[in-house]
């Protein structure tokens, strides 16, 4: 029982504590490659398939903006991840989360919630955070 208690209280020291460094560098190069079709090199939802899609995708500048000030980082997550399906043109966006399956970093929300999430998509939420106006 003992035992139980120790993993336990590991597992919720690990799940409260900060997160890793995020690399806004390197979801800057993630961005470039998966999500620039669509969204646009500085994010703008300008992308050169833009023009093709039924919905247009959104300027991911505006994000805190739109959120009251605040960045929508549980949001974020959850929609590149596909946990928080997002539809697109006509169809589910390019999900994400299957590409960086590994839930191997713990992020805290705007609200202090922890959420687990692949190092890559922390990343990408990192520098989308860095580009909001």
């Amino acid at each position: 029982m003992d035992m139980v208690r120790t993993v336990a209280g590991a597992v919720l020291v690990c799940l409260a504590g900060p997160a890793l460094a995020q690399d806004a560098d390197a979801g800057r190069e993630r961005f470039t490659t998966y999500c620039a079709t669509c969204h646009g090199v500085e994010a703008r939802g300008d992308g050169p398939m833009a023009d093709i899609l039924v919905i247009a995708p959104a300027d991911l500048t505006q994000l805190q903006r739109r959120n009251g000030g605040t960045f929508p980082l549980f949001r974020v997550v959850r929609q590149i991840d596909g946990r928080d399906p997002l539809l697109a043109h006509g169809g589910a966006m390019p999900l994400y989360g299957m590409m960086f399956p590994l839930a191997d970093t713990t992020l805290k929300t705007e609200t202090g919630q922890p959420i687990l999430t692949s190092r890559p998509i922390a990343d990408l939420a990192a520098w989308l955070e860095t580009i909001q106006e």
